[in-house]
């Protein structure tokens, strides 16, 4: 069966990291709350900043003016250095917005989607009064960032909406030498106009950079410590700021977490396994309705998709609107509707049209996964800002020989995604810059108590690597929700709910062990 596009496959692996921002997109609606209309100064007191090195001073106290945006929000820029080794070249302004605390306000609780390349701004500006609990948005203003290379903030820029359309027209079967040739040649053009359209911040957006600049947040709200609620990837962003600053770890939630000991080919085969999990809990929940467009036993289901997706690879099925869904679109559409139970209804709707011949369902599911409008905008950068940032964070094995033997692997574990998630390698082999990071457990050690929020069925962040994570931090504590889907606060239960607010809110640290 042919594979995909590897480049698109890395990319694809981008929508599924951050679909969880993508979905509180579209589930949650954006509501306007009071804010100043004038500009407000800020600048951090030297007891807020705390000990920093002399050369970051000016980066920690600089005045930031908010301003009232978005109807109702505050938004403001904030200025970091490029290179932390270099930091009186030149530097990066990070795109900043905030709900203010509605009631008695204790502090700042910075929030990070996941991706990497997920938008915090869009993430406030679209789901923060619906996504975070009353009692939390009383005492907290929730800060969002985009991180840099993110959207706002630095952008990387590949791709041209044109260009991603077509990129994501395409397939290649990595299994005959042609195929494999085809893909790498794509892979390098895409390389090429990524170095070309970027900035020379390309090589400084790894994750610890990112860490460092919550640091200079942190000054900036106000906070001595610095209070986070990260998701997804946004688990790796806080875990690595918990390790460069332990003593500033002020409430801390890391929800969906990702384990930072783990190289890619390991994340790859538990995203495998996580995803084929995933897909047969659909199967059997479909099963038990009128209206399934499978049938049989959960095996017989996943079989009957599997027949239809290689219809797919082999001839990409036209839409009415004249665009194509390739085999591996289809795969990611139904990846998309893993990381929620609210989306296996649409999912189920959309394999009964492709099972009847029409793609335009599965078409939608994986545009909204790319962050496509109808009219072929893309909304964000997330694709290629996760790109850019795995490139820097992860030494990848390139060699075609080992990929191939992984792609098998993969394939064994998840017939239904592991050839989407293989060769993740190939997408770093041209990047212009060379990786800096390498796979690390953290224990941050000295830090205050921090939540591991784990889901037992998480489809893209296995719950067994929010065991790993828990347990690798020295304060570390497990917060478990036993359910489906991708994360758990804001679309769990109010246990969940109940459990991280009186954690956040009255200082309340969840006992060990605590299941919801």
């Amino acid at each position: 069966m042919p594979a995909g596009n590897t480049r698109h496959q890395h990319n694809r692996r981008s929508r599924l990291l951050i679909a969880a921002a993508a979905v509180a997109a579209m589930l949650l609606s954006s509501c306007s709350v009071l804010a100043p209309d004038r500009p407000v100064e800020t600048s951090a007191s030297a007891d807020v900043v705390g000990d920093v090195p002399a050369e970051l001073q000016d980066f920690y106290t600089q005045a930031v003016t908010w301003t009232s945006c978005n109807g109702g929000f505050q938004c403001a820029e904030v200025e970091v250095p490029m290179d932390y080794a270099k930091p009186g070249g030149d530097s990066i302004k990070l795109a900043v917005n905030r709900l203010p605390a509605s009631g008695k306000r204790l502090g700042a609780m910075l929030v990070n989607p996941g991706g990497p390349g997920g938008s915090g701004v869009d993430m406030v500006k679209d789901g923060a009064q619906t996504m975070f609990s009353p009692k939390l948005r009383d005492a907290y203003d929730v800060v969002g960032f985009d991180p840099r290379g993110v959207q706002r903030s630095a952008g990387v820029k590949c791709l041209d909406d044109a260009q991603m359309d077509a990129a994501r027209q395409q397939d290649f079967d990595m299994s005959t030498d042609a195929g494999f040739a085809a893909a790498e040649a794509e892979t390098k053009t895409q390389s090429d106009l990524c170095k070309k359209n970027s900035g020379p911040d390309l090589g400084h957006i790894d994750t610890v950079s990112s860490a460092r600049d919550m640091d200079i947040l942190r000054a900036v709200v106000g906070d001595k410590a610095l209070n986070y609620m990260g998701f997804s990837y946004g688990t790796k962003l806080g875990a690595t700021y918990a390790g460069l600053f332990p003593e500033r770890v002020g409430k801390f939630s890391l929800d969906g977490a990702m384990d930072p000991s783990l190289d890619i080919d390991e994340v790859s085969m538990g995203q495998a396994k996580g995803f084929e999990q995933a897909m047969r809990a659909w199967a059997k929940d479909c099963l038990d309705t009128a209206d399934c467009p499978v049938s049989g036993s959960v095996d017989d289901a996943l079989g009957q998709i599997h027949e239809l997706n290689a219809v797919y690879a082999a001839t990409p099925q036209q839409t009415p609107e004249g665009r194509v869904v390739t085999g591996t679109e289809f795969t990611g559409a139904l990846a998309f509707g893993m990381y929620s139970t609210d989306l296996w209804e649409p999912l189920t709707g959309a394999l009964s049209q492709a099972f009847a011949g029409d793609a335009s369902g599965m078409l939608m599911l994986a545009d909204f996964s790319a962050d496509r409008d109808s009219d072929g905008k893309y909304n964000s950068n997330t694709s290629a800002a996760f790109t850019a940032i795995n490139c820097l964070d992860y030494p990848m094995n390139w060699d075609t020989a080992h990929m191939r033997e992984q792609a098998e692997q993969l394939k064994k574990a998840s017939p239904t995604f592991g050839e989407m998630l293989a060769y993740s390698g190939l997408s770093c082999k041209y990047w212009p810059v060379p990786a800096t990071g390498a796979p690390a457990p953290i224990s941050a050690k000295g830090a205050a108590p921090i939540l591991v929020v784990g889901t037992t069925g998480d489809p893209a962040t296995p719950y067994e690597w929010s065991e790993k994570l828990a347990s690798q931090l020295d304060s570390g504590v497990l917060v478990t929700w036993k359910g489906d889907g991708h994360t758990a606060y804001g679309r769990a239960n109010e246990c969940i709910t109940s459990t991280v607010d009186a954690y956040f809110v009255d200082g309340k640290v969840p006992s060990e062990g605590t299941s919801c």
